[in-house]
């Protein structure tokens, strides 16, 4: 099947290079919007014979609106310059002398009367668009979302999947890079649930979907790239804005503030969450066989969790002249999560006999703080598209998590024992990257540069034990405490050529990354952790086709390192049946995919086709291991996987008032091992199907309604799998004060107030059911106001000026 895919591959690559230029005139234009003056994309430029009234050759524009037919013989001409919802251009071209190139200039469409009401009634972007590397969710067109964080949004986004623990899928895979504004960041490092609930939805103006990053771009993350782009001003003036939203189950504050004159820009912007009124309840049932004895553990508990998000930033910009600029960034951020289980029942059955019986009283912690610093320098040169760029980046994460357990006689709820774990410790990062990239013609750029990147992780944890519910904390001699450090250490150089002609793009890349680590116990030897260099290449091939239609091939390699969490040696048992532990002798997990993608329109309605291939090896993948009763999940590099998928997303502008948005995402997943243990071996795969729709009406009289729902299928893990709940939610949005305030009306999930999540494990001596019930039905009203005039600058400034020569 690869030699197939390859050879695919092979063939779209040698068609784009081999497409030969005939002899004759050249007829170059750039097709401009009359109204925005901008560069309209993908517009159709054909060529008549004024005599025969044939077709002799055409074009579609680039996405700077530039298009270019070849190999035109002397004559008399028509070019017809047309694109949807815009005018038809004619323009009369006679060719009479031999010369190589006719540059037409910029050529201005007028857009329709039926576009120009579209744009009185929306005045906003689509919810979707896909660009030749990219798709983007145009996130602030959706009010469903206000109050929430960036879990909310991720939810809508296509090709992307969130469980209930906020954790991301990207085509199937939770292996993802998370950037925020083009750049890492350590809060998403040690959890990407964790990161997410800092930033707040209010914030993100776009969310960028890239599964076949660039040389580029780290090559971490075997499914892709996830690139959250929050909002930024560019705009002269003072602004000011303040959003409150007041829920049954959370709520939000936030203002931000923004300067900008001449050169120079400022921003600063802060954000509270706190959570509460969160329950559920929780089951679970577990059968274990160890030699020949068989024991049934049955567990329920009432859940509820509850906590605090706060985050700050601030930025500057500064244009030093018209080559060159310079930007900064500090975002600080904190969190205080609290989660409870409270009266944990846990029954132990052996030949259907009760031989024990527990109760306790569980909260388990989450608290930390981080910091986000970055210094970017940008150098143009008068050649276009030539730039320079280095960034520094810092980061640091603190965090401190752990666990208490009251362990309670059930006849009067006095406590008899009290187990206690605490786990500070950090993850700082800091990375140097020097990018540069050169036109060597018209239709050939090349890219190249370097990336230090140098992180620290340090866990220390201790297990204690108390007496009553009055006795000292002792350290529990049956599990040792201990301090851990990790260190590692990657650099990394790139390569990249771009090809462009006419409606082909070629785009063909390799980086190469050298990892070393150090890494051990307090007071021990270093691990002994080889160091290892990977070459990744990728290759991203497209050809636009007429009216809009597009068609894109692409194969990359990525690599997997392991995270935080899965190096944690520190043993979390939390619920003392169930526990999980990390490997800080993890090596990293390697990716192949191979990805197709087709965009069209099919009457008024816009439509993405995707379908891709993934291949990965030394799986990263929890291994269940069987201590007595009690599975402890412990992450090794065991197995590995295919994955296939397919992905539509259709956006049908129904009328002037009415959008709809909808799609799903298929997946069928294989895994499997090698390993001689029994208990691990294994072997799984099945379907996981997700379906989301969107939709958007404007009501008239500054009113307008949306609303979302998402169905996500099981997924599949290599013993198991485990269900998603259905979420929807609508909202109806006023504007209000002319338009400078926005009162917004939310409920989620009304018509399910709760829901079950189930996930199934099973191996050769273990069987285990878990059942967990969420009451989710939520109802909130927000109101946002902005203060200050903001108009664009009559003037442009200095590096847009560049831009445009």
């Amino acid at each position: 099947m690869r030699k197939y895919l390859v050879f695919i591959f092979i063939f779209f690559l040698s068609t784009a290079l081999a497409q030969k230029v005939g002899q004759g005139v050249s007829v170059r234009g750039t097709v401009v919007d009359s109204l925005t003056q901008k560069p309209v994309e993908f517009a159709n430029a054909v060529l008549f014979d004024l005599h025969t009234r044939k077709p002799v050759n055409g074009a579609v524009c680039n996405a700077n609106g530039q298009f270019e037919i070849t190999a035109i013989a002397k004559g008399n001409y028509q070019l017809l310059i047309s694109f949807l919802n815009y005018q038809q251009k004619k323009i009369a071209i006679s060719i009479r002398e031999n010369k190589a190139l006719l540059n037409l200039g910029a050529i201005i469409l007028i857009p329709s009367v039926k576009m120009l009401r579209e744009v009185v009634v929306e005045g906003q972007k689509t919810l979707v668009e896909e660009k030749v590397d990219r798709l983007i969710y145009n996130a602030e067109q959706d009010a469903t979302t206000k109050g929430g964080d960036a879990t909310d949004v991720l939810k809508r986004v296509p090709m992307l999947t969130v469980d209930t623990d906020g954790n991301v899928a990207l085509q199937g895979s939770t292996s993802v890079k998370v950037l925020i504004n083009n750049k890492p960041s350590t809060i998403s490092s040690g959890s990407v649930a964790d990161a997410l609930m800092q930033i707040p939805a209010d914030m993100i103006k776009t969310v960028e979907v890239i599964t076949s990053p660039s040389a580029r771009y780290d090559a971490e993350g075997s499914a892709g790239i996830i690139n959250i782009v929050l909002k930024k001003n560019t705009l002269e003036g003072t602004f000011f804005t303040a959003d409150v939203t007041v829920g049954t189950r959370g709520s939000t504050a936030g203002i931000n503030a923004s300067y900008r004159k001449g050169k120079m820009g400022f921003s600063l912007g802060s954000f509270f969450r706190p959570t509460y009124n969160v329950v559920g309840d929780f089951f679970n049932q577990q059968i274990t066989r160890v030699n020949g004895d068989t024991s049934l553990n049955n567990q329920s508990a009432h859940l509820r969790n509850n906590g605090m998000i706060g985050t700050y930033t601030f930025s500057w910009d500064y244009d030093i002249n018209k080559n060159n600029s310079l930007s900064a960034s500090v975002r600080f951020g904190q969190r205080n999560r609290n989660a409870f289980q409270d009266n944990l029942s846990t029954n132990t059955f052996n030949h259907n006999s009760l031989t024990s019986s527990t109760l306790r009283n569980v909260k388990t912690t989450n608290a930390g703080n981080n910091v986000d610093a970055s210094l970017t320098y940008t150098k143009k040169f008068k050649k276009k598209d030539q730039e320079l760029n280095f960034i520094g980046i810092f980061s640091r994460l603190n965090q401190t998590n752990g666990y208490v357990i009251n362990t309670t006689n059930p006849s009067d709820q006095s406590i008899l024992r009290r187990n206690k774990n605490n786990n500070p410790g950090y993850n700082q990062e800091m990375s140097f990257q020097l990018d540069y990239q050169e036109p060597l013609s018209e239709n050939h750029l090349i890219e190249f540069g370097g990336k230090a990147t140098f992180r620290q992780v340090q866990s220390n944890y201790a297990y204690l034990v108390a007496a009553g519910a009055t006795g000292p904390y002792m350290p529990d001699l049956s599990q040792q405490s201990q301090g851990f450090t990790y260190n590692q250490n990657i650099s990394a150089e790139y390569l990249s050529y771009t090809y462009t002609r006419n409606d082909y793009s070629v785009k063909v890349g390799g980086r190469y990354e050298y990892t070393s680590i150090q890494s051990h116990f307090n007071g021990e030897k270093d691990f002994a952790i080889p160091s290892y260099g990977v070459l990744v290449p990728s290759l991203n091939i497209s050809k636009k086709l007429a009216n809009g239609k597009m068609i894109k091939a692409s194969y990359n390699k990525r690599i997997v390192r392991p995270w935080l969490n899965a190096l944690n040696p520190n043993l979390q048992a939390s619920n003392p049946l169930n526990a999980t532990q990390g490997n800080p002798l993890l090596k990293p997990e390697y990716a192949n995919k191979y990805e197709l993608d087709y965009k069209t329109a099919i009457k008024n309605a816009t439509v993405n086709f995707s379908a891709f291939v993934r291949f990965n090896s030394n799986d990263i993948q929890p291994a269940r291991l069987l201590r007595h009763d009690t599975i402890i999940a412990i992450q090794q590099n065991i197995g590995s996987e295919g994955n296939y998928g397919l992905s539509i997303f259709v956006s049908v502008p129904v009328n002037d008032r009415f959008t709809l948005n909808g799609g799903t995402d298929m997946m069928y997943r294989i895994l499997k091992n090698n390993s001689t243990d029994a208990f691990i071996n294994a072997t799984n795969r099945g379907l996981s199907p997700n379906f989301r729709l969107f939709g958007n009406y404007d009501l008239g009289k500054e009113w307008s309604i949306q609303f979302f729902g998402v169905f996500q299928g099981r997924m599949y893990n290599l013993q198991g799998y485990r269900t998603n709940p259905i979420n929807h939610s609508i909202s109806v949005r006023k504007s209000v004060f002319g338009k400078n305030g926005q009162v917004t009306f939310g409920a989620e999930n009304f018509a399910t107030p709760y829901y079950q999540v189930h996930s199934q494990l099973n191996s050769a001596y273990l069987v285990q059911s878990t059942t967990n019930t969420l009451h989710n039905f939520i109802v909130k009203i927000s109101f946002s106001y902005k203060i200050g005039r903001m108009t664009e600058e009559k003037k442009k400034r200095p590096l847009d000026e560049l831009n445009d020569n």
